[in-house]
């Protein structure tokens, strides 16, 4: 599991100056990958979401804030086991296993990319390797692999340091550990009857339950049924 803990335990160490190489660390087990060799460069990505609304008379769309991409991290590493005649895959194993489903998470585990002065929480989305020598047994001594790590944000801590005035101002919901849609419109809306709007326009069918990670779409108030014409507020 994530924790504040185990970032301030990554970053101790970056201060003491014991990180000297990119560090992947998977904060549910502690395990670290410290890379063969820093990247030469990286990338980091960051977009936000608009609709477009077509008005009459005017010369072009009226653009509406929907929501946040995640940011991404890209950036390529080199791995080389030439000199030592073993097998790179070893190497490259220990990474494109980050992607794997831990068991007792029932997803991959968050990850913390540490170099320097970049700390990114984050999980690793997607990997392409690419080997471009071999020994003569035919066995790859050497890879590159282009990697993408995507910003992991904690659904307990992110709505808290985002003001959100109203529910006209909240189009985006990200479903948190254990949460029912009463507890959703308890946040949204003040009152946790108000469920239905969020379950009607999701398209849910047992409100209690709700898959952590989940971004729910949540309607207006006065919200009208648009099958049966009710108003709900």
């Amino acid at each position: 599991m994530f924790s504040i803990a185990n970032v301030a335990k990554a970053l101790s160490a970056v201060v003491s100056g014991s990180l000297h190489k990119a560090t992947i660390m998977n904060t549910a087990t502690n395990d670290r990958i410290e890379v063969q060799f820093n990247p030469e460069e990286y990338t980091l990505n960051r977009e936000n979401n608009f609709a477009q609304a077509a008005v009459p008379g005017l010369s072009g769309p009226l653009l509406q804030f929907v929501h946040g991409n995640l940011k991404t991290l890209e950036m390529e590493l080199f791995l080389d086991t030439y000199e030592a005649k073993t097998d790179v895959r070893d190497l490259t194993l220990k990474l494109t296993g980050l992607m794997d489903i831990q068991p007792d998470l029932h997803a991959p585990p968050v990850l913390l990319f540490i170099w320097g002065s970049l700390s990114f929480a984050c999980v690793l989305t997607k990997v392409s390797q690419r080997f471009i020598m071999f020994l003569p047994s035919g066995i790859p001594a050497r890879a590159r692999l282009q990697v993408v790590f995507s910003e992991y944000i904690n659904s307990n801590v992110e709505p808290k340091e985002t003001k959100r005035e109203t529910a006209d101002y909240s189009k985006v919901y990200v479903v948190g550990q254990n949460e029912t849609l009463s507890n959703v419109a308890t946040r949204m809306y003040d009152n946790p009857a108000l469920w239905r709007p969020i379950a009607i326009v999701n398209q849910i069918d047992d409100p209690r339950e709700l898959a952590a990670g989940r971004q729910l779409s949540i309607p207006p108030l006065p919200f009208r049924n648009p099958e049966t014409g009710e108003m709900m507020a």
